[in-house]
């Protein structure tokens, strides 16, 4: 590893992995049980970076009636989805072939999701990506995350990183704004769920594929 170059932090979906299938075919078994009608992926796919309660409880308003145990709708959903997480998901484009640029080049690099840690896990196993993180911090592995800064900054510390020059390279609002107050330079890819157009997120460069950002950084960098 070069000591010198900057640690990368990275969320997952709709970052690294296009997660929504699997998200989705998941909120649509949790409905059927449910007595409910499911819903097509086009229709909730934005709302899967506000996480699984928002998208459990974004289905029921849209199928009738919200939803009235969203604490065990969650739970079973997990259930659920941590078996079925790799069914459909895959990589986006450019994913791998870049996490092995940036590797090669000596960056240490980092998962920090709001995605809770079992399923970020096995994602990442069965996808053959833990490979390149040197930690994969969930969104119930610390008390606080995303859009709080020291999620990100808690992050580094596992790393053994603290103090380090990073960046932050995501897709939403959460990203951003914990970005932004760790002090931190931000990537947004353009590709990624989120209710707000990504050019309006705020990021330091808007990049269109996974694979212009080792010159995102490298511009930032100068």
């Amino acid at each position: 590893m070069n000591d010198h170059l900057p640690v990368l932090l990275f969320d997952l979906d709709g970052t690294l992995v296009d997660t929504a299938p699997d998200l989705v075919a998941t909120l649509n078994t949790i409905l059927t049980r449910c007595n409910r009608a499911t819903v097509p992926l086009e229709a909730v796919v934005k709302l899967v970076g506000d996480g699984a309660r928002a998208l459990i409880d974004c289905g029921f308003r849209e199928t009738g009636d919200p939803a009235e145990d969203l604490d065990t709708l969650f739970a079973e959903f997990i259930d659920i989805y941590v078996a079925n997480a790799t069914v459909h998901s895959q990589p986006f484009p450019g994913v791998v072939e870049t996490l092995e640029e940036f590797q090669a080049a000596g960056h240490r690099m980092a998962v920090c999701t709001n995605k809770p840690q079992a399923p970020s896990e096995t994602i990442l196993h069965e996808l053959d990506l833990m490979q390149f993180f040197d930690a994969v911090v969930g969104g119930d592995r610390l008390a606080v995350r995303k859009p709080d800064p020291r999620h990100l900054l808690e992050t580094l510390s596992l790393m053994d990183a603290a103090g380090s020059r990073a960046f932050m390279v995501g897709d939403s609002y959460n990203d951003v704004v914990s970005a932004r107050e760790a002090c931190m330079p931000v990537v947004v890819v353009s590709y990624g769920y989120t209710t707000t157009p990504p050019a309006e997120l705020g990021g330091d460069v808007l990049v269109d594929r996974f694979a212009e950002i080792p010159a995102a950084i490298a511009r930032l960098s100068t």
